[in-house]
């Protein structure tokens, strides 16, 4: 163990020293030699790693977010090449160095903390067996020794015999009684959070090697720490479920307001942002903004989530801007309830009534009788033939002869010879 030790000690070190420095702060308020000092520096110990950790954190986020826009292709790939694992592998690969991205981005931050994790581990367990490690002296080593955490020295572990509890100052029971339930608290947190990533944040209908990924993790993991979890010391499992409920909350956090594209977080979210944009008339917060901007731009490329969302704004007569503000739309008109109370609503383009068949019949000879052109009535007295003669009564109701297919002023037609 002395050897192990040696080789973690560029992070043993540290990790000592930090402890040791949240320990003066909490032990003159608590106590030294209390295990709330000592489990509160742990807890310390895990904020300001993960806090670090913060920038890994985004870029797992933007690791997932690119997973999830290659889905699509993902699946074509899968369709195309069947029956061929190999060239299916291959062709994924290169979609994802195209990208520039990688399915194992999603566990940069379990693999950053990995270190910190080990350091920790083996500086409790000196405390435990009583050997000095890092900036631990023998006097903060008694100290961790003496320390309790709800009965459990703080370097207990479930798998000790009674002999090596006894001489911690502390029962069998309560030790693996404290263990037992930090373990399946533990296990309990990782799963959920998984499988809250799983079913709120991602698309489980395309079948990818991500999702599979995603789907093995869900499980692994929280097998993983009950398994290996019997062997950890008391403050080692202090440490793991604080981190546990840091990354739960955290990603409670991103899920509500930054959710994957396509998701049902991102049909909540964007439920919750139109019921406030119609209900305020405007987009708060450059988060906010961010995603509607990233809706306009997308076009005809939105999906289902993203349309509805368009066209219930346009419904309440707003319009999303190229830059993620909303405005009033252009075509917004106001108009007058009958209690006299102005309302807003879109102008819509007036169609034309239809009309009935005896509507259109009417209409078809009252533009019949109206006069078109010159008519007899209009005509000058004197363009009249000067001999022209008058039509005899009875000779044909008083048809003039252009009207009986004489021409008028010129050679007459020839008439064709009755048949008797």
């Amino acid at each position: 163990m002395d050897t192990i030790a040696s080789l973690f000690s560029f992070i043993t070190t540290p990790v000592s020293w930090v402890i040791v420095q949240f320990h003066k702060v909490y032990g003159a308020i608590f106590g030294a030699d209390t295990g709330w000092a000592w489990g509160l520096s742990i807890v310390s110990l895990v904020i300001l790693i993960r806090i670090c950790l913060i920038p890994l954190f985004v870029k797992q986020i933007k690791a997932t977010r690119a997973m999830q826009t290659l889905q699509p292709e993902m699946k074509k790939i899968q369709e195309r090449y069947k029956n061929d694992k190999q060239r299916q592998s291959e062709e994924m690969m290169k979609m994802y160095k195209e990208a520039g991205t990688n399915p194992l981005s999603s566990c940069l931050p379990i693999l950053a903390q990995s270190p910190f994790f080990f350091a920790l581990y083996h500086v409790l367990n000196s405390i435990a067996n009583g050997d000095t490690i890092g900036v631990i002296n023998e006097s903060l080593l008694q100290s961790a020794q003496k320390a309790h955490i709800f009965g459990a020295p703080l370097a207990a572990k479930f798998t000790d015999s009674a002999s090596d509890v006894a001489a911690l100052d502390a029962s069998l029971s309560s030790v693996r009684i404290v263990t037992a339930i930090m373990i399946v608290l533990m296990s309990a947190s990782q799963f959920f959070t998984q499988r809250q990533l799983m079913t709120k944040n991602v698309d489980t209908s395309v079948k990818t090697p991500f999702m599979q990924q995603q789907k093995m993790l869900l499980y692994v993991f929280p097998v993983m720490f009950a398994v290996f979890g019997i062997n950890f010391p008391v403050g080692v499992l202090v440490y793991w479920l604080t981190t546990n409920v840091w990354t739960m909350g955290q990603q409670m956090y991103v899920i509500r307001n930054n959710p994957t594209p396509g998701s049902k977080a991102q049909a909540a979210y964007l439920e919750r942002l139109h019921k406030h944009v119609t209900n305020q008339g405007k987009i708060r917060g450059r988060g906010q903004k961010a995603i509607v901007k990233a809706i306009v731009a997308k076009g005809r490329d939105r999906n289902d989530y993203e349309r509805k969302f368009i066209n219930g704004l346009s419904k309440a007569g707003l319009a999303a801007q190229p830059d993620g503000t909303v405005t009033k739309g252009e075509t917004q008109t106001a108009t007058l309830t009958e209690d006299g109370e102005a309302t807003t609503a879109t102008a819509r383009r007036q169609q034309p009534k239809r009309q009935s068949k005896s509507q259109r019949q009417s209409g078809t000879a009252k533009a019949a009788d109206e006069p078109t052109s010159l008519t007899k009535s209009e005509e000058p007295q004197d363009a009249k033939p000067a001999g022209a003669a008058k039509p005899k009564a009875g000779s044909g109701g008083g048809r003039s002869k252009a009207q009986s297919g004489q021409r008028k002023g010129g050679p007459q037609r020839p008439k064709s010879p009755s048949k008797k």
